[in-house]
C-alpha cells in the first residue's frame, strides 16, 4: 500500500486524476489530494487553491514556531514526571499515604491518555490554533490550583484537569512544526521535538527533587504559571493554521460519545492496572482483573466502533496506510524502550548504590547533553538518508548499548560510569525517533496531520507505560529467580558461606564482641545475597532489551523506501 504501483496508468489531470491515483493506490495520496475510502472527514471535492496550499507557508520564521509550541510541550511533558520524587512530601503535606498519594500520578496519565489521540477531532472543531492555545490556558490555570490545593481530593480532580489539557499539547506541537516546515526539513524540526520527548522525562526527577528539597512541592506545579503565560502569548502572536485546517463548530452537535465513553474506559483501565500493577501483585488482585477487563472491553468496543463512524473521534481507518501502521507499531516499541531506559538506571542508581534523588537525577545530566548534539545531527541525516536506514542504525546502536548496560551496571559502578552509560543509552534515541517519526508522514493527506500527530504521540506514550511496567516487574522477578539460586549456593555447610561468614565474623567481632557477631555477619551476608540478585535483575533485564532492540532492526526494513528530503505524495515513497 505504501509503494507505487509500477502498473498504475499516468495521472490524468485535475479532480479525475486525483479521484482515479486515489482508488488504485491509497496509500500514495498527494499532500492535498484525497482518498474518500481513508476517511468521511476528507472531502473529495477539490478547490482551485491546492496549489496555494501546496505552497502555503508561515508568515513567521519556521523555527520560531518550533521553538514556541515546543516550549508548551516541553511544560506539559516534564509533569509527567517531575512529581515522582516529590509523592512522600504531597502525602506528608496533605494527610495521605504514600500508596494515595501515587494517585498524583495515575490521575495524570489516565487523562493524559485519553486527550492524547483526540487532538484531531479538537482541531477540526475550534482550530488548531485556538485548541492548542486553550490547552495552553487550561494548563497553565489547572497547575496553579495543583499548587494550591488544600486537599487531596482537589489535588488529583486537578491533576485530572492538568492531564487533559496537557494531553493536547503533545500531538499539536508536533502537528504545528509538521507543518511549518518544508518537507526537506522537517526531521530537523522534529530534532527540536524530540528534545522535548526525550529530555523532558529525563530531567524531571531531578528538577522535582531540588524544587521539593529547598522551596515546596507546590513549586512544582507553581513553575508552569510563567511558562505558560509566556507560551501562550507566543503562540497567539507567531502560530496560525494552515489553509486546510478549518474549523467546524457544527460538529460538536454530532460529536461520537459512545467512542469518548469507549476510549474512556480503555484507557482508564489501562493506565490504572499499569500503574498499580506491582503494587497489588499484578493479576493475583481482584482488582487489577477488573481494569484489565475493562480495558479490553473498552479497547475491542472503541475499534469496532470508531471504524464503522462517518465522523469518528479517532481516525483508524489512518491504519490502512502500511507505512503509517508499521509506523506506530515501532513508535510503540521506541517509547517503551525510552521511557523503561530512563526509569531503570536512576532506579538502579538509588536502591543499590544509595544515591539520592538529585545525584541519580545529575547521572542523568550528561546524557541530556549529549542529544544536544546528536539531535540535530539525526535530524539532517532525515534529508540525506531514507527513513528505514537511519531507524535500523537506530536499533542496532540500541543493541550494542542495553548489551553494555547489562555488562557496567553492578554493585561498584562509578558516578563517571553511571553518567557515561546515560550518554552511551541516548545516542541511539534521535535516530530512531526523528526517522520513524518523519516516516509516519510519508504518503499521509496534509488534511489528516493532527491525527497522524495525535496518534503517533498516543502509542508513543502508550509504550512507555506498558514497557515501565513490564520492565519494573521483570527486575522483581528475575531478581527472586537470582536470589533462589543464591541462596543455594550460600547455606551453611557450603565452603564460600562458611568462609565469607568466619570472615565477617571476625572483623564485626572487634567493634561489637563475639556474642553479636555471628548474626551480624549473617545479616550481612544476606544483604548482599539481595543486593547481587537484584542486580542480576537489572543485568537480565537489559539483555531483554537488547533482544527487542534486535528484532527491531528487522521490523525498520519493513518501511518504506522513502526519498529522503521528499514529503507526502507519490513521489515521497518507491
Amino acid at each position: 500500500m505504501s509503494a507505487i504501483d509500477a502498473t498504475l496508468p499516468a495521472p490524468r489531470s485535475g479532480r479525475e486524476g486525483v479521484r482515479a491515483l486515489a482508488g488504485a493506490n491509497p496509500g500514495n495520496l498527494p499532500a492535498t489530494a484525497v482518498n474518500p475510502d481513508l476517511s468521511p472527514d476528507l472531502s473529495p471535492d477539490l478547490s482551485p487553491d491546492l496549489s496555494a496550499h501546496d505552497h502555503w507557508k508561515p508568515r513567521v520564521n519556521p523555527w520560531l514556531i518550533a521553538m514556541t509550541v515546543a516550549l508548551g510541550a516541553f511544560m506539559e511533558v516534564l509533569d509527567t514526571s517531575i512529581a515522582n520524587v516529590a509523592l512522600p512530601h504531597i502525602g506528608g503535606a496533605l494527610g495521605a499515604s504514600t500508596d494515595e498519594a501515587t494517585w498524583v500520578l495515575t490521575s495524570y496519565l489516565v487523562s493524559n491518555a485519553i486527550v492524547l489521540p483526540l487532538g484531531g477531532w479538537a482541531s477540526s472543531l475550534m482550530g488548531r490554533r485556538n485548541f492548542f492555545t486553550l490547552c495552553i490556558t487550561g494548563f497553565t490555570i489547572a497547575s496553579f490550583f495543583c499548587g494550591a490545593a488544600p486537599s487531596l481530593t482537589i489535588l488529583l480532580v486537578c491533576r485530572v484537569l492538568q492531564g487533559a489539557f496537557g494531553g493536547g499539547m503533545q500531538p499539536m506541537a508536533q502537528a504545528i512544526m509538521a507543518d511549518s516546515f518544508e518537507p526537506h526539513k522537517r526531521g530537523q524540526a522534529f530534532a527540536l521535538y524530540g528534545l522535548v520527548a526525550v529530555l523532558a522525562p529525563s530531567i524531571g526527577p531531578t528538577l522535582g527533587g531540588w524544587i521539593t528539597d529547598n522551596f515546596s512541592w507546590r513549586w512544582i506545579f507553581f513553575i508552569n504559571i510563567p511558562v505558560g503565560i509566556l507560551a501562550f502569548l507566543l503562540v497567539t502572536r507567531m502560530v496560525e493554521d494552515p489553509p486546510w485546517i478549518k474549523a467546524d463548530p457544527s460538529r460538536l452537535r454530532n460529536m461520537d460519545y459512545m467512542g469518548l465513553a469507549f476510549l474512556t474506559l480503555a484507557m482508564g483501565g489501562l493506565q490504572i492496572m499499569l500503574d498499580k500493577g506491582e503494587e497489588n501483585d499484578w493479576f493475583a488482585s481482584d482488582f487489577i482483573r477488573v481494569f484489565c477487563l475493562l480495558f479490553a472491553i473498552g479497547m475491542i468496543g472503541l475499534i469496532v466502533w470508531e471504524w464503522r463512524q462517518k465522523d469518528p473521534l479517532i481516525n483508524l481507518r489512518l491504519f490502512r496506510f502500511r507505512n503509517f501502521a508499521i509506523c506506530c507499531f515501532l513508535m510503540l516499541l521506541v517509547g517503551g524502550v525510552l521511557n523503561a531506559n530512563t526509569v531503570l538506571q536512576p532506579q538502579f542508581t538509588q536502591q543499590l548504590l544509595g544515591y539520592n534523588a538529585t545525584t541519580a537525577g545529575l547521572a542523568l545530566t550528561a546524557g541530556g547533553v549529549a542529544l544536544l548534539f546528536v539531535m540535530p545531527f539525526a535530524g539532517f541525516a532525515t534529508g540525506k538518508v531514507a527513513a528505514r536506514w537511519l531507524a535500523a542504525l537506530g536499533f542496532t546502536m540500541l543493541f550494542i548499548t542495553f548489551r553494555y548496560a547489562a555488562h557496567v551496571t553492578n554493585l561498584q559502578m562509578s558516578f563517571a560510569e553511571a553518567s557515561w552509560l546515560r550518554v552511551v543509552q541516548m545516542m541511539p534515541l534521535p535516530f530512531c525517533f526523528i526517522s520513524i517519526t518523519n516516516a509516519a508522514y510519508v504518503g499521509m493527506p496534509k488534511e489528516q496531520s493532527n491525527q497522524v500527530a495525535g496518534l503517533i504521540n498516543f502509542v508513543r506514550n502508550i509504550g512507555g507505560s506498558i514497557l515501565i511496567a513490564v520492565t519494573n516487574a521483570q527486575v522483581t522477578s528475575r531478581s527472586l529467580w537470582h536470589q533462589q539460586h543464591l541462596q543455594q549456593a550460600m547455606t551453611p555447610g557450603t565452603p564460600a558461606f562458611d568462609q565469607h561468614t568466619r570472615a565477617l565474623s571476625g572483623f564485626l567481632g572487634n567493634s561489637f564482641g563475639a556474642a553479636n557477631a555471628s548474626h551480624m555477619a549473617l545479616a550481612q551476608v544476606y544483604m548482599q545475597l539481595n543486593q547481587q540478585a537484584q542486580t542480576q535483575g537489572y543485568q537480565d533485564v537489559y539483555m531483554e532489551l537488547s533482544w527487542v532492540s534486535l528484532v527491531l532492526v528487522a521490523l525498520a526494513f519493513l518501511l518504506s523506501k522513502n526519498r529522503p528530503g521528499e514529503g507526502p505524495g507519490p513521489g515521497a515513497v518507491h
